[in-house]
């Protein structure tokens, strides 16, 4: 996984000029990484080289506000979905993105190469005439004119595509910054929405991030999101967080998975598609969990927290949420999280998988399609 690094231009290396949409992309990468933290940036661009900026700026891809701070405008924002769904489509082993599979029929319908005898209540619109016509003539041999009967109706089988409702669960944890695992994971997020914008719009994406808490993302919030900077560094770490009157200063590091299930279970059983997902993007164990209105904050990770995470995990499947778990581990062997993520697939019956930030995308990918289900109709 490549890693990016930014820093004030000293002037020494040559500078070559590119169109906006190559800055622009450029500058991307490190939003991808960084966040909102870029974008002072492009105030110092700005004074040595407006430009540059004047280039973004007239392309319609930021804007500045009356106090001078620059921001990503909605075709920026745009971009760096779809140049994200262009490199999550080329890293996919897949020629081409399947179709989500269901067991009911849904709105929606895709052509198959098979067909069956007409039955009583087909639509007309689905009969396949050249078929037809092959089986009248060969009944009745060349003459005209040609009489139908009901035996010659041949139909096209067609395939009901069902709208699916699906929470991405992303981790904002400190250790996220590591190995570029943090832009890996926001990057296939953000080529889910532009996913679901031009091919599944009938469907429900919400992305969730978790870390001591668990907080939906809009798509510009996801955009100038970055993990959260680690506040203490206490070897052993037993705190109580009472909700209702919180302290001054909560570390926000942890890994809240608890939280972002139950958040997710509660927003997608407000949701009436047929199929129902969630995908958990993370790259360690829990570290924080809830009990009623008090925040518990626990490192080492405890097996209290795990506990509490996978009785959590068992009520998103039993109200019929399909949980798919992807842990980032990096060259060293997690242990426990691949453990814990065996759990979760065992208690949800669901889908687990250890990957690094660079193969993580495929498997998403694989498992989002897979999250609707195809019925070829009766």
């Amino acid at each position: 996984m490549a890693t990016y690094e930014f820093s004030r231009w000293d002037g020494q290396s040559q500078f070559q000029p590119q169109s906006a949409d190559e800055l622009f992309d450029e500058l991307s990468k490190y939003l991808m990484h960084y966040g909102e933290e870029i974008l002072p940036n492009l105030e110092r661009w700005e004074e040595e080289h407006p430009d540059l900026v004047d280039m973004l700026v007239k392309r319609g891809l930021v804007e500045r506000d009356r106090e001078g701070k620059y921001s990503i405008t909605p075709k920026g924002l745009k971009r760096v979905e779809n140049k994200a769904l262009e490199h999550l489509l080329q890293q996919s082993r897949r020629d081409q993105v399947g179709k989500h599979d269901t067991d009911e029929r849904g709105p929606g319908q895709v052509n198959l190469e098979d067909t069956r005898p007409y039955r009583f209540g087909d639509p007309v619109s689905n009969l396949n005439m050249h078929e037809t016509l092959r089986n009248a003539l060969q009944r009745q041999g060349a003459q005209t004119p040609i009489r139908m009967t009901e035996d010659d109706l041949v139909v096209q089988e067609m395939d009901y595509q069902s709208n699916c409702a699906t929470v991405v669960l992303l981790d904002m944890s400190g250790s996220m910054t590591r190995g570029g695992k943090y832009g890996a994971a926001k990057g296939v997020a953000m080529a889910m929405q532009a996913l679901v914008r031009t091919r599944y719009q009938g469907d429900f994406l919400q992305v969730v991030g978790f870390y001591s808490y668990a907080s939906p993302l809009t798509e510009r919030q996801l955009l100038y999101s970055a993990p959260k900077p680690v506040s203490i560094f206490d070897p052993r770490v037993r705190m109580r967080i009472d909700l209702d009157n919180p302290p001054a200063f909560v570390p926000e590091h942890f890994t809240n998975i608890h939280a972002g299930l139950q958040f997710a279970r509660r927003l997608l059983g407000k949701q009436s598609a047929q199929n129902r997902q969630i995908l958990l993007i993370t790259d360690g164990e829990p570290t924080a969990h809830l009990e009623g209105r008090q925040l518990v904050l626990m490192y080492p990770p405890a097996e209290k927290t795990a506990a509490i995470t996978l009785a959590e995990a068992k009520r998103c499947a039993d109200a019929g949420i399909r949980v798919s778990s992807f842990a980032l581990i990096e060259d060293y062997f997690y242990h426990g999280l691949v453990n814990f993520v065996e759990q979760l697939a065992i208690v949800t019956r669901g889908v687990s998988a250890t990957c690094n930030a660079e193969d993580m995308s495929q498997l998403v990918l694989s498992s989002f399609t897979k999250g609707r289900k195809l019925r070829r109709a009766l």
